[in-house]
């Protein structure tokens, strides 16, 4: 069964940095492309980045050049490494791969970012 566990969400302050990390479970990891999704409360959850199995990355146009995104495949790991972060990045976080058919989903870590 494959199971995806975020972590590493915090409060932040505005300009500064956090790293997310998704553990994986259950999944040749290294042949999935891996997302990370975020969502405010009201609104549809929104892909924020994305990495194929290859290591090529795509970002939202309101991450770009702020939030890395990247992968272990020896430990099933996927980052999230966020920098100057500011008010609107504020939201649970979730990382997805589609496998075998299916779409799965973590639990999501929340980031808020506050004064």
């Amino acid at each position: 069964q494959v199971h995806l566990v975020e972590s590493g969400g915090a409060l932040a302050q505005p300009g500064g940095s956090l790293r997310l990390s998704c553990a994986a479970s259950g999944i040749n990891y290294r042949l999935y492309a891996m997302k990370w999704f975020r969502q405010v409360p009201g609104k549809a959850r929104e892909m924020v980045a994305t990495i194929t199995s290859d290591g090529i990355t795509n970002y939202t146009d309101a991450v770009r050049g702020r939030f890395t995104v990247s992968r272990n495949n020896v430990r099933n790991t996927l980052f999230l490494q966020m920098n100057d972060l500011k008010p609107e990045d504020t939201a649970v976080y979730y990382c997805n791969t589609n496998a075998y058919g299916r779409t799965f989903w973590g639990r999501g870590t929340q980031v808020t970012v506050s004064q």
